[in-house]
């Protein structure tokens, strides 16, 4: 099956991406994009996109970039993932993208970098990074 095919067959199983409004945005081989809106739902109190939005898709991109390196037999899981909050989320989206760092048989290494955009203009809003596990 094509890299880009399966990630997009899996990311349509997730209900939390559906919930989110996110979307699948661009897959390559150890790269992932995906965003989603910044809606009041989804917001804070101070009307920024709300940490936990950064990371459903923070570690959504970046865990199917790792899945994108991996054989078709096989799965990752998020084993752990640290979030950076660099600037506050203002804007209409989010946009997050994920990359492997270093792959492996036992632990891939990944990190995604979230932007809020706001009148096309991206501000680093928050920087992730983390470890995935084959399974």
């Amino acid at each position: 099956m094509e890299i880009e095919t399966r990630i997009r067959e899996s990311f349509d199983r997730q209900s939390m991406m559906k919930t989110l409004g996110a979307r699948l945005v661009a897959v390559a081989p150890g790269a992932v994009e995906i965003d989603a809106a910044i809606t009041p739902d989804l917001s804070q109190q101070h009307g920024f996109a709300h940490a936990a939005l950064a990371f459903a898709i923070g570690d959504s991109a970046a865990g199917y970039s790792a899945l994108t390196v991996m054989p078709e037999d096989r799965e990752v899981v998020t084993s752990e993932m640290k979030i950076h909050l660099l600037a506050p989320a203002r804007g209409d989206r989010l946009i997050a993208r994920g990359r492997v760092v270093k792959p492996g048989r036992r632990l891939v290494i990944v990190t995604a970098d979230v932007f809020a955009v706001e009148g096309g203009v991206e501000t680093h809003a928050a920087l992730l990074t983390g470890t995935m596990v084959p399974v």
